[in-house]
């Protein structure tokens, strides 16, 4: 087959850390194939971050929920537009990274000569696909980013950078600065990002144990603490404020590039095995993950200024601990800001 594809689209409708996690990939087929143009397709709450990380021409969000949980008969009219949408555009490589049955029936249908599916067994109808030679089947034991990059290796893609970048939007920079001058919170401030939900329960460190981190923040290192919230975390705000030291920052309505904008100012970022974790890490903050197993998993940042933190059950891990770790993370970025202002002298 040809490797000269001029409008590929690239699928992935994953969630929004997963997306994250495959922009390695994406980065990876804009660079192989400079003269294509790239449509990706990811569910609506990781447009953004496709966005944000400029690789693609186009981006087409979707309402996976709506699909799968709305009314039959709507599902099957949005299914029927969309499909004639993805004919309409004429794509001659579909590049399906995920792989749900939803999504390779799409690729099969939208009339591309050139199919490339991952290959998840259970999950996939990759057979759909036609790419020669087909990609590896999916490796559970190494991580995500790689598991991605493994798909693609039918194209001859080679020496990928393997960490996910994000860049922020002036709009979004500019609203953030706002929102922070409202705190007062001052610009050589060290500010110290929290984030307490996540999207299951076993996974949330008691809300309890991260006020009293942020309180052992404060008093230690003179950072500002920033609670980051979503609609998820909304309704446990209000317990949280009273919780919190009282020069505590809550964020709790930020919009996604909004989010990153707030995270790329942070010194540091703690926070549950959750989407926002890797936002931080994409837009280069360290980060500690409270995780809730005994080993790490596939889907932590990937990079040496970040830490992870296990338990067999996330209530094991102390305040104690993580503070631990946070302390060596923060004098480390103090020793390193003292240098670079040496050297500016």
């Amino acid at each position: 087959m040809s490797l000269d594809p001029k409008n590929i689209l690239v699928i992935n409708f994953g969630q929004l850390g997963d997306v994250v996690l495959s922009l390695p990939a994406f980065q990876a087929i804009c660079d192989r194939f400079p003269q294509a143009k790239i449509s990706a397709m990811v569910g609506k709450p990781a447009v953004p971050i496709i966005g944000m990380s400029g690789s693609a021409h186009k981006i087409i969000g979707v309402d996976r929920v709506a699909l799968r949980d709305g009314s039959k008969l709507v599902s099957i009219g949005r299914m029927i537009k969309l499909v004639k949408d993805v004919r309409t555009a004429k794509f001659d490589l579909v590049i399906d990274l995920h792989s749900y049955a939803e999504t390779n029936l799409l690729g099969f249908f939208s009339g591309a000569s050139q199919r490339l599916y991952s290959h998840r067994p259970n999950r996939s109808l990759d057979y759909l696909g036609n790419f020669k030679p087909r990609p590896p089947r999916q490796d559970l034991t190494i991580h995500a980013v790689d598991r991605y990059l493994d798909v693609l290796k039918p194209l001859q893609i080679k020496n990928e950078n393997r960490t996910p970048h994000l860049r922020t939007i002036p709009a979004a920079d500019a609203a953030v600065d706002s929102l922070l001058k409202k705190e007062k919170a001052d610009s050589n401030a060290l500010l110290v990002g929290l984030f307490f939900g996540a999207g299951h329960a076993v996974r949330r460190w008691p809300v309890e144990r991260y006020a009293q981190l942020a309180d052992f923040l404060i008093r230690n290192h003179g950072v500002r603490v920033i609670v980051f919230a979503g609609p998820e975390e909304r309704e446990f705000v209000a317990k949280a404020r009273s919780l919190f030291p009282p020069t505590t920052i809550f964020l709790d309505r930020l919009t996604i590039p909004q989010l990153a904008s707030a995270q790329a100012r942070l010194t540091l970022f703690i926070s549950n095995d959750t989407g926002p974790m890797h936002i931080a890490a994409a837009v280069g903050t360290s980060v500690i993950v409270i995780l809730d197993r005994p080993t790490p998993h596939s889907f932590t940042p990937v990079g040496d200024q970040h830490r992870v933190l296990c338990g067999v059950d996330v209530n094991d891990i102390s305040v104690d601990r993580v503070y631990q770790v946070a302390n060596e993370l923060l004098s480390s970025n103090r020793t390193e800001r003292l240098i670079s202002r040496s050297k500016q002298k």
